[in-house]
């Protein structure tokens, strides 16, 4: 019998959890062993993660005993939702709920919320800088996740607030990348200026989060912010191109223009890169890159991520 202390990681499958998960089981010899909770225990990634010696579980957040059941015995949690499953706040703001609730049931010794900032407390409702959407949100897939923050603490689960980053993978999979125009040139666009935004590798998201357990008490009822590097579009676009080894051009356009695009989120995103503009610097403060390296000594810059996954990127 095991005498690990088991971590139940949700979303185990997906981006954050999956790279937590494979952390911890990279780990032999360290205090954790990993419980995986996903939808489809016999989907491939499923599969490859009870190959690397991870107990893999089903649960699903519509089934609020599944998820009792998947924390039952664990040492620790980590809790992730996805919002562009459904693209619905209030769904996101109930799973949560779910969650703490599960968490203060079960006795978790110490959780982590992969959570955002609530852009209200930046942006009020009635500041017309951007607009509001859904009658009560600036950023709905930020602010969803900072508001629930209060239900972890209201129900005194022992808690640290994870803050992540921009993914660089969504230059691969979110359609975020490059694109050639009609005159066969790369063009990078984002809405962010000249300001620096905080970015890193989806990976190195679940690898910060293993140093949080690891790191313990220190981490309960704090803020902690992971970023691989800062960046403007600028030096993005000029590290993509000596990655794919022609130019890529910073197309720098308004939040405005980029709300306009018309996809689904576009509102919603357009309004996120606009608070990753103006308050560049109060975000990148939380999104500590020494921090991060702490936490994750394999912590990876751009330039090494690029290394790797550059060619992934749909041009």
């Amino acid at each position: 019998m095991s005498t690990k202390k088991i971590i139940t990681v949700f979303g185990a499958t997906g981006a954050q959890g999956g790279g937590l998960a494979r952390a911890i089981a990279a780990d032999p010899n360290g205090e954790f062993s990993v419980r995986a909770v996903t939808r489809d225990v016999t989907s491939d990634k499923a599969k490859a993660l009870a190959a690397l010696g991870a107990e893999v579980v089903h649960a699903d957040l519509a089934d609020a005993e599944s998820v009792d059941k998947a924390l039952e015995g664990a040492y620790g949690a980590y809790f992730v939702t996805f919002y562009w499953a459904h693209f619905s706040p209030e769904q996101e703001k109930a799973e949560a709920a779910m969650f703490a609730k599960a968490a203060k049931k079960a006795g978790i010794k110490h959780a982590i919320w992969s959570t955002l900032e609530d852009t209200r407390e930046l942006v009020p409702l009635d500041d017309n800088r951007m607009p509001t959407l859904m009658g009560k949100y600036k950023v709905p897939h930020f602010d969803a996740k900072g508001e629930s923050n209060k239900q972890f603490t209201d129900a005194k689960v022992p808690i640290t607030f994870l803050h992540a980053s921009f993914y660089w993978d969504n230059f691969i999979y979110f359609g975020s990348g490059p694109k050639r125009g009609e005159d066969g040139k790369l063009t990078l666009t984002l809405p962010i200026g000249d300001a620096k935004m905080a970015g890193i590798a989806a990976e190195d998201i679940g690898k910060c989060a293993y140093g949080i357990f690891k790191g313990g008490q220190k981490y309960i009822g704090k803020k902690v912010g992971v970023a691989g590097e800062h960046l403007t579009g600028k030096q993005m676009a000029d590290e993509l191109g000596k990655a794919l080894d022609e130019p890529v051009i910073y197309n720098k356009i308004s939040a405005a223009t980029y709300r306009s695009f018309g996809f689904p989120g576009a509102d919603d995103l357009g309004n996120m890169f606009q608070v990753y503009d103006e308050f560049a610097e109060k975000l990148n403060k939380l999104r500590d890159v020494a921090v991060s390296k702490q936490l994750n000594p394999e912590l990876q810059s751009f330039e090494q991520w690029l290394g790797e996954n550059a060619k992934k990127i749909p041009l």
